[in-house]
């Protein structure tokens, strides 16, 4: 950072010349703005906060249909899979778990979070992009303004409103793996009302990558059976369906939308063993008020918020665990299960913000979140037992057990919060940002969490950061309250988990087109919910420590051409065996390069490598190999005609690219998948558009 400042710029300079304010206009393109820093607009380069905006033009650009796709080319963030249902995880710094409940994922500022895993759920199917305008991350810690789960990082979705759409739109896209998908949306004026809707479907068979060997292949040779499915491929399909209203006048915003996943795979299985049979079900049934920027009196301006979520997750015909023959014949049907839950989130919240004191920005926050899983059902056909194998429940039918004999009963958590953060200009190059959020649970006791970020304007084209905060993980129902599992015991007196993140950050703007940034993070994540003993019971035993750095660029060659990339290391320690925490990559590189050619013709292409990922302790395997991927979208001008044509391949060479299984110490089998779970191959995918 010392070296970058010893750059020749306009360190000095006070009063910016013609010629310099025409190079920041010019630069200014390519800093759009943020609000995921502070609640309030402001340009991303002086935000108080390491983040990221990815524009729908991003979007397009990059051949994205996926957040999973987007968010592998944030810097300091890696996408990994879950090893139960092969959910994706957003592995931000290197602070990976199983369910992955330490990053926090909003849409239009309401969070996603299901309370029975404190993640967004095991049978999340994806969130496509046709609606969305902008995606906003922050790296690092956000739970002074987000409160819960915004601990290793936020992820904020912004739907379209009307004025992104602006008439009707409608597409449709084939590809391979049988992926169809369409969609259509329209903006249109309703009395004093702005309108848009949106309606996406999407339907895919997913991968089929071959699986040598799994949890049953390691169960066959201590029962001296051959149940196991494998050798034998994924079942990755499912089906997407997206549909939401947008409403607005003036300064209220009513936002309504259903996030539904049906018949999707378990892709690898759910328990470790292939399961090329059962499929599970998502709704998400959303609304959203919203009133902001409201003048209260003189000098305050006030903003309300109000949201309401219901969230089910059903597994129709069951979940095959394990397949006919497991345990030695025990199960001559399969052993099924199939936890289903149904869940209803409000939130409300309000803030008034004072400008009555000289160069500062005061605001004050109440909020209040009701969160009631209200419904559990439980239908299997096996019992487990402490220190033994399964046995079969009757006649091996798979049946609904009463709710005491279940996975979980039904819990309600109810929490309440308060926040203080004042922005104040302390200089006329200096900007201090200080908060304070309070958080109080009734079943896991409260949180408090501050943050303080200076931003200094060093000189015309370059800012300089230095930020320290503080965030909680609140323990998921799971881990407080399941019951009838002797093998991982639940513990209602787990308190929430911890992080502590100091980090500095510069960005350099050495010529109009050219924008280069650095960011060094350094983090101490102590109350870490992990299971230990035996039976393994969830504890707050885990602590954690880690430091990278960041650096990314962008350079416009010319108005046709422009050249962006960054490049993350990080590692990660477990201090309990001062080896790497295991699973994350060390290293990861991403380029990409956008060309409008001839007859003004859009190629981008696009390259990802990721590195060093090491195994836990105790796991003997090698390191997961490092693999690279190549992406590239091609798609026809956009000016002068009211349709388009995009063609994309997605892993273009077909990498054999794969994410790390886990390795369970004290469980049976030690690794369910010992060659790790597989990533997509190559696909190919056309898409037409067309504006009415």
């Amino acid at each position: 950072m010392l070296g970058l400042a010893a750059v020749p710029s306009a360190w000095g300079q006070t009063e910016p010349d013609d010629e310099a304010l025409t190079a920041l206009g010019e630069a200014a393109r390519y800093q759009p703005s943020v609000s995921i820093a502070t609640g309030s607009s402001q340009p991303l380069r002086r935000a108080p906060a390491v983040a990221t905006v990815i524009t729908a033009d991003d979007i397009q650009r990059m051949g994205a249909t996926d957040l999973t796709e987007v968010m592998e080319t944030v810097p300091g963030v890696h996408v990994s899979h879950n090893n139960q249902g092969y959910g994706p995880l957003f592995v931000f710094r290197g602070l990976y778990s199983q369910f992955n409940p330490q990053t926090l994922v909003l849409l239009n500022g309401m969070p996603l979070t299901t309370m029975f895993l404190g993640n967004r759920g095991n049978t999340w199917a994806g969130y496509p992009l046709e609606n969305v305008s902008r995606i906003e991350v922050i790296r690092g810690p956000g739970s002074a303004l987000y409160g819960a789960d915004a601990y290793a990082g936020v992820i904020n979705i912004f739907t379209k409103s009307a004025s992104d759409i602006d008439g009707t739109r409608l597409g449709v896209r084939i590809g391979t793996q049988v992926t169809r998908a369409g969609f259509v949306q329209h903006s249109t004026q309703w009395g004093p009302w702005d309108v848009a809707a949106s309606l996406e479907s999407s339907s895919t068979h997913g991968q089929r990558k071959r699986i040598e060997s799994d949890a049953q292949t390691h169960l066959d040779g201590l029962y001296g059976s051959q149940a196991s499915l494998s050798p034998g491929t994924t079942n990755a399909a499912r089906d997407n369906h997206v549909a939401q209203l947008d409403l607005r006048w003036d300064k209220a915003q009513v936002r309504a939308g259903v996030l539904q996943g049906d018949h999707i795979g378990m892709v690898t299985g759910v328990a470790g063993a292939l399961d090329p049979h059962t499929y599970g079900k998502t709704r998400r049934s959303h609304a959203q008020f919203t009133l902001t920027d409201v003048e209260l009196a003189p000098q305050w301006r006030g903003s309300v918020s109000l949201s309401g979520m219901n969230s089910i997750t059903e597994y129709p015909r069951g979940l095959m665990l394990y397949p006919p023959g497991a345990f030695g014949g025990e199960f001559p049907q399969g052993m099924y299960g199939a936890p289903n839950t149904w869940e209803a989130q409000w939130r409300g919240a309000m803030q008034a913000t004072y400008s009555g004191f000289a160069g500062h920005a005061l605001k004050l926050g109440l909020g209040v979140d009701d969160l009631d899983l209200y419904r559990t059902q439980e239908f299997k056909n096996f019992a487990l037992h402490a220190g033994g194998a399964p046995t079969r429940l009757g006649d091996g039918a798979v049946v609904e057990v009463p709710g005491a004999d279940s996975f979980l009963l039904p819990h309600r958590r109810r929490a309440r919060h308060a926040f203080v953060q004042d922005e104040w200009r302390l200089a006329r190059d200096w900007t201090l940002t200080a908060g304070l959020r309070r958080d109080l649970y009734n079943d896991v006791g409260g949180s408090t969490n501050p943050r303080v970020a200076v931003v200094w304007d060093a000189s015309l084209d370059v800012t300089a950061k230095l930020l320290y905060g503080h965030a909680f993980r609140a323990p998921s129902f799971t881990e407080l309250y399941s019951i009838n599992n002797p093998v991982l015991v639940a513990n209602p007196a787990l308190r929430p988990e911890k992080i502590r993140t100091l980090e500095a950050a510069l960005a350099w703007q050495a010529q109009a087109s050219t924008l280069l940034q650095v960011s060094v993070f350094q983090y101490d994540a102590d109350d870490l919910i992990v299971p230990i003993g035996n039976p393994q019971t969830y504890t707050n035993a885990g602590t954690q420590t880690g430091q990278g750095i960041e650096l990314e660029a962008r350079h416009t060659v010319s108005p046709r051409l422009t050249v962006s990339g960054h490049s993350a290391w990080q590692r990660s320690i477990d201090a309990a065996t001062r080896q790497d925490a295991g699973h994350a990559p060390r290293h990861h590189l991403y380029g990409r390069v956008d060309w409008t050619g001839p007859a003004d013709w859009q190629f981008s292409l696009q390259a990802n490598a990721v590195a060093g990922r090491r195994r836990v302790v105790g796991d003997t395997r090698p390191p997961v190999p490092d693999y690279t991927t190549v992406d590239t979208t091609v798609r026809t001008p956009r000016q002068g005609r009211s349709w388009e044509l995009a063609l994309s391949v997605r892993n273009l060479f077909n990498a054999n690219a794969r994410e790390p299984s886990l390795y369970a110490a004290d469980g049976v089998p030690t690794v369910a998948w010992p060659n790790d779970l597989p990533l997509p191959g190559r696909m190919i995918w056309l898409q037409w558009r067309r504006t009415l």
